[in-house]
């Protein structure tokens, strides 16, 4: 008997689940658009992560999908304005429609921007009892001034890990931008632009096979027991 007793899980059996594979399919599958949100991080007049942003956009409208593309000048510094600065409210409002995003920084000083910093901070982690970026999908991409690198991107899928968004595997990074693009801002053909594809095409399909389901992949034990533990003592304090 106590050798069974070491065999078990330290578990509180009543927020214990085994996956459901049957829960993995849903029942009635979204027919609507993809909707994704664009995000890029320099607002300069030829800003490269806008540019590439832009490209992203045209691939995903080709793909299928429904394309919003932030523009973030006026946007305040966090805490030094409300929650109800209109820029702030755009941004949320974008957040909660979309079902995917893509974030597109420059590097600099070895980091992504503070613009695009500055975005990703005035997201909410809760709104109430909602979470806007759980179960999300996300791809990072990059511009570089110089050689190829990939600090900005793999902080942003820091960040993206932190605000629990499902980060796609692939990624791109596009060095020497300023070689990339033609005078109108258009991504010439190479194979940094066939990365692109790759990445879009695969966010799409990432979104298309989730966001059905993601309230269910997001779901956790350790949030079930203290939603559990916190509904016992509401019984408790009210038969006080």
């Amino acid at each position: 008997m106590s050798e069974r007793r070491f065999d078990l899980p330290n578990i509180d059996s009543a927020s214990f689940q085994q996956p459901d594979p049957g829960r993995l399919v849903a029942a009635d599958r979204a027919t609507h658009p993809p909707r994704i949100l664009l995000l890029y991080g320099s607002l300069r007049e030829r800003s490269y992560s806008r540019l590439l942003a832009e490209e992203a956009a045209r691939l995903l409208r080709a793909l299928g999908a429904e394309t919003r593309l932030f523009q973030p000048s006026g946007l305040p510094l966090v805490d030094d304005a409300s929650d109800a600065h209109p820029k702030v409210r755009e941004l949320h409002d974008l957040v909660q429609w979309s079902e995917g995003m893509v974030w597109s920084s420059p590097e600099r000083h070895g980091a992504m921007t503070g613009l695009m910093k500055t975005q990703i901070d005035w997201i909410p982690l809760s709104v109430g009892a909602i979470r806007p970026t759980q179960g999300k999908t996300l791809a990072v991409m990059q511009v570089c001034g110089g050689s190829q690198s990939f600090n900005a991107v793999n902080q942003m899928r820091l960040l993206g890990r932190w605000m629990r968004m499902l980060t796609i595997p692939n990624q791109s990074s596009v060095p020497k931008a300023y070689q990339e693009f033609d005078e109108p801002g258009r991504m010439k053909p190479s194979p940094y632009y066939d990365r692109v594809v790759d990445v879009m095409e695969e966010l799409m399909k990432f979104t298309l096979l989730t966001r059905d389901i993601a309230p269910y992949l997001v779901d956790r034990y350790s949030e079930r027991k203290e939603d559990a533990e916190a509904a016992s003592r509401r019984v408790d304090q009210a038969s006080l």
